[in-house]
């Protein structure tokens, strides 16, 4: 299993630095901005109180925004679950049925591999993956922060980025599982991403309409707490996310260990009336 891992994460260093790097720019480019948004606070609320109260209520309110962690949290830790979960997905989803797809994963199996060590093996790589990049994006937020009024400890700033954690495995177990059930990789990653980004705008949505509020509990993003978590970190919520993800990855196995392993190519429906209708043709 350590082979494996290590050279799954070998495969993944490129998109650890090129993500990890993005997020770290755009961390400081974000944070940098906190004070001039300060010094500007004035404008900033008349301009603000022409917006409709439904806008406000989503931001949280004029004091909220202006500050800190309101602030990284709107403009910073809000978006990085859609942006990040593109990451998650696409990996998520081609753990194995990639190199099924390829061509390449039963000559993998023809060597003394048991299949509980590759997908395992794959799986913490991933983690790990996950976990490089954010703490890359965690080191430019520190950096530019020193260069601000924004002031919290080392430890505060990563809490977000744990939470972020728990977001992104559960998305990647879930992209994992839809690949070993469903015909292709594509399919896969088109739902799961379909599912990341309903779950995005029904918790959004929610903070405006109270009627969602009952819909917005099986929203996984309900659980993400952004910029909030500086303040107050969650812990169940955080636990809640790790244990659905473990059970993804325990089924996902289950099904791995008894599924008949393609070629090369997508694969099919093995659906009865499906099988009558192509054999008819």
């Amino acid at each position: 299993m350590n082979t494996i891992f290590r050279y799954a994460l070998l495969r993944l260093r490129g998109q650890i630095i090129g993500w990890g790097v993005a997020l770290a720019v755009l961390a400081f480019v974000v944070a940098s901005l906190y004070d001039t948004a300060l010094q500007m606070r004035g404008q900033l609320e008349q301009l603000l109180d022409t917006m409709p109260p439904e806008i406000m209520m989503f931001v949280g309110g004029i004091d909220r925004i202006f500050s800190p962690a309101g602030f990284l949290d709107t403009r910073y830790f809000s978006m990085l679950p859609l942006i990040l979960g593109v990451f998650a997905v696409l990996v998520g989803s081609g753990l194995v049925v990639g190199d099924e797809e390829n061509g390449t994963l039963d000559l993998i199996l023809a060597h003394p591999v048991r299949r509980l060590d590759l997908l395992i093996g794959r799986w913490l790589a991933f983690c790990a993956a996950l976990l490089g990049i954010l703490a890359l994006a965690w080191l430019g937020l520190i950096i530019a922060t020193t260069f601000t009024s924004i002031k919290f400890s080392g430890i505060d700033m990563a809490l977000p980025f744990v939470s972020l954690f728990g977001i992104l495995i559960w998305f990647g177990g879930l992209a994992l599982l839809l690949s070993l059930i469903l015909p292709s990789r594509r399919l896969a990653a088109s739902l799961t991403g379909l599912i990341l980004a309903a779950s995005y705008f029904i918790t959004a949505f929610a903070l405006i309409s109270p009627n969602l509020n009952g819909l917005a509990q099986w929203s996984p993003l309900t659980y993400y707490q952004g910029g909030s978590a500086m303040e107050g970190f969650n812990t169940g919520d955080f636990v809640g996310l790790l244990l659905i993800s473990i059970v993804f990855v325990t089924i996902g196995l289950w099904l791995f260990q008894r599924r008949d392993i393609r070629i090369a190519g997508e694969g099919g429906w093995h659906l009865p009336f499906l099988s009558r209708k192509s054999r008819a043709a």
